[in-house]
């Protein structure tokens, strides 16, 4: 016994030193990527690294103007129990003789970025170069959008996605097997695995088809749970069944998913971050039309009442645990559109989360709204239509063909779009808004300049620039 407390009191010192250790002299700043699937979580990820590490483009950083920064490196990240963010790869992948884009987050990811930085302030001079650690965590964006799930009850998960799937074609094969099916029968296991399979083909389907709420986001990327009873249950219509009924045996594994999935990743790695980006793909949604960009800003929004918004502090983190300071939100693929529209573009992201950027805000976090491309794959261009001038962006395709295109104005109230996607119009009045899939250009590297990008610096800046000088 006395033994066991002994080791007690000394791991609980030596975990208080190390706190105290990193807060002074080798501090940690830990930052979390989060977006939707397809939002460019991995290509951020990637460019922000290369960026920071070759930093001939960065020149909105003040860090760069001022030349604090003397290194930057790459190290081993701390947690020996999560994969490291495969970085040489993908940027192999973005810089190949026949460049592609990297494949997508399928699993929790770290990376560590240390940075030898210029001393400064009044002692400066005494103390020499001082060090910053830089961990970058990456997280699928199909599990991010549990964090939704933490607040409601089955019953409740239940009618909101039941009342949205007649209206989605994806979703005809899990509507048919529910006929027939009582709720309130004697809980059969082959029923709810062959619910459970139907409502995974329908949330397969829907994401293709660029739906966001695709919950639970384990169903998707079910890793080591496949087969397990946690991720065999499905949505059900009816209230609370009796003791032993399929219902309360959907609703109890519901429970667990929340409990055994959702909890222990938010609690081991969403809230410990000190700074977020979320990355959103606006143009996809409003391409996909009014439906799809509504369901975006409420999946986003459900996600972001997951965050702990608030000024941190030393004494706050060693004995609360950490509250996130900053929060971006990023557009992403704005080299999609001129750069006369990218105003538009980032007033319609402040616009769709408007509500959670007041909680932040009114918690003490700060916030900020950027149109980016992490990776520029068109250059602009401008031709005569009609008699009028046409703003275009160039590139290559994904299928190797070389366009010119614009999108569509986007309008400069974001309420002509929001409006409409909250009050269910089946389609744009304004017009239509069309996508092209870009394909990453073929690039010549220069030593010293990083991944061309639009507004990458910016990010650096509002996320790190104040631990950087």
């Amino acid at each position: 016994m006395i033994s066991s407390i002994t080791g007690f009191i000394a791991q609980s010192l030596e975990s208080v030193g190390d706190t105290v250790s990193e807060a002074f002299f080798e501090p940690v700043l830990r930052v979390g990527v989060t977006g939707l699937s397809r939002a460019g979580k991995t290509v951020f990820i990637t460019a922000l690294v290369h960026n920071l590490m070759e930093p001939g483009r960065m020149q909105r950083m003040k860090a760069v103007q001022m030349g604090t920064i003397k290194g930057v490196y790459l190290q081993p990240q701390p947690d020996m129990t999560l994969p490291r963010f495969d970085y040489e790869n993908h940027l192999a992948a973005l810089t190949g003789d026949t460049p592609r884009w990297p494949d997508g987050t399928r699993a929790v990811s770290e990376l560590r970025l240390s940075f030898r930085l210029a001393p400064t302030g009044l002692f400066g001079s005494l103390t020499g170069p001082r060090k910053l650690h830089i961990d970058i965590v990456d997280y699928p964006g199909e599990w991010i959008l549990d964090l939704g799930l933490m607040g409601k009850s089955y019953a409740e998960w239940s009618a909101e996605v039941l009342t949205r799937l007649p209206k989605r074609p994806q979703a005809t094969a899990y509507l048919a097997a529910l006929e027939g099916v009582e709720p309130q029968s004697k809980h059969d296991e082959a029923t709810a695995q062959r619910l459970a399979r139907a409502f995974t083909g329908y949330l397969t389907e829907a994401r293709a088809a660029g739906w966001s709420d695709c919950t639970p986001g384990r169903f998707l990327l079910p890793g080591d749970l496949a087969g397990s009873p946690v991720l065999t249950f499905a949505p059900l219509p009816g209230a609370e069944g009796t003791r032993g009924s399929l219902w309360r045996e959907n609703a109890r594994r519901f429970e667990a998913y929340k409990s055994k999935v959702i909890r222990p990743f938010f609690e081991t790695h969403f809230a410990r971050l000190d700074r977020q980006v979320v990355l959103i793909d606006v143009l996809e949604a409003v391409h996909r039309g009014p439906a799809a960009l509504e369901d975006q800003r409420r999946a986003m929004a459900e996600v972001l009442a997951a965050f702990r918004p608030g000024a941190n502090g030393f004494f706050s983190a060693l004995l609360r645990g950490k509250r996130v300071e900053k929060i971006l939100f990023a557009a992403t693929k704005a080299d999609h559109l001129h750069h006369s529209q990218h105003a538009k573009l980032t007033a319609l992201a402040e616009a769709m989360l408007r509500e959670a950027r007041d909680r932040a805000h009114f918690s003490g976090a700060e916030t900020k709204a950027l149109s980016i491309a992490a990776l520029r794959a068109t250059v602009e261009e401008s031709r005569t239509h009609q008699g009028r001038e046409v703003d275009l962006v160039r590139g290559q395709l994904t299928d190797g063909r070389q366009v010119a295109v614009n999108a569509g104005e986007l309008p400069e109230d974001p309420a002509r779009l929001l409006a409409p996607a909250r009050d269910g119009a089946a389609r744009w009045l304004q017009g239509d808004y069309g996508v092209m899939h870009f394909a990453p250009p073929t690039l010549t590297r220069t030593p010293g300049q990083g991944l061309p990008h639009i507004r990458l610096d910016a990010a650096a800046e509002f996320l790190l620039g104040d631990r950087l000088i």
